[in-house]
């Protein structure tokens, strides 16, 4: 089992293990990420097992949450009692959870998309950008929105030009909504839409979902690779 008590390690050690340069370890410890080395006589840095395990936590971090987030959590391993930098822990592998269930939603959303349309459409069935807007719990401007950009849009209705939502544009709007919020971005779904409309374009938008899943996976995955050396930091601070 590894301990925070092995030999000392010099700054090349920790970067061959972790897999980082020299210079890279030398700003670790400049920004906190590392806790500060002690010095020989001769002024050389003395890292010890505490200091990879804490080069290697923030690496895998990195990968899971960012750079940012990644410094919160191993400065809080070292600075900040046990459970605090547990709490930013579990706040990271929550978020990635939204994500999974949002993704999720986004995937239904895009396997929803069909060429036939709704035959028999009558006002009655229709939204208004108020009904709808409440219904995707998003604010009446973001409709708008999407109006101008082209992405769902719906029908005026005389004298005064209101704006009514057909059951094939609310479907619309709700495929928008979904890829939108898994970062689908503005300019490829306007390219994309009238093709979706007409039952094509679903290949890019299973790219982009697959892509989005890879993601994910490989943030979860640096998650749990950061598990093992952030126990070991944690194991050393005592609660």
């Amino acid at each position: 089992m590894t301990t925070l008590k092995s030999a000392d390690l010099r700054t090349v050690d920790v970067a061959r293990r972790s897999g980082y340069s020299v210079q890279q370890v030398r700003n670790l410890e400049r920004d906190g990420v590392l806790p500060p080395a002690s010095r020989t006589a001769a002024g050389y840095r003395v890292y010890g097992e505490r200091h990879l395990q804490s080069a290697l936590a923030y690496r895998a971090l990195a990968i899971g949450t960012g750079p940012a987030e990644a410094k919160r959590i191993v400065r809080a391993a070292h600075e900040r009692p046990v459970a605090e930098a547990l709490a930013l822990l579990d706040a990271a592998h929550a978020r990635l959870d939204r994500e999974r269930a949002d993704l999720a939603l986004a995937e239904e959303a895009a396997v929803a998309i069909s060429s036939d349309p709704i035959e028999d459409v009558r006002l009655a069935d229709s939204m208004s950008v108020a009904e709808l807007a409440a219904a995707l719990g998003v604010r009446p401007s973001t409709l708008r929105h999407w109006d101008a950009e082209g992405l769902a849009v719906p029908d005026r209705v005389a004298p005064r030009g209101t704006r009514r939502y057909t059951p094939d544009q609310v479907r619309d709007a709700r495929i928008v909504h979904q890829l939108r919020g898994v970062g689908y971005r503005i300019a490829p779904l306007r390219a994309l839409m009238p093709d979706l409309r007409r039952g094509r374009g679903r290949k890019d938008i299973e790219t982009a979902l697959a892509t989005r899943s890879a993601s994910i996976t490989a943030r979860s995955r640096a998650l749990l690779d950061a598990a093992a050396p952030l126990a070991t930091i944690l194991a050393g601070t005592g609660t």
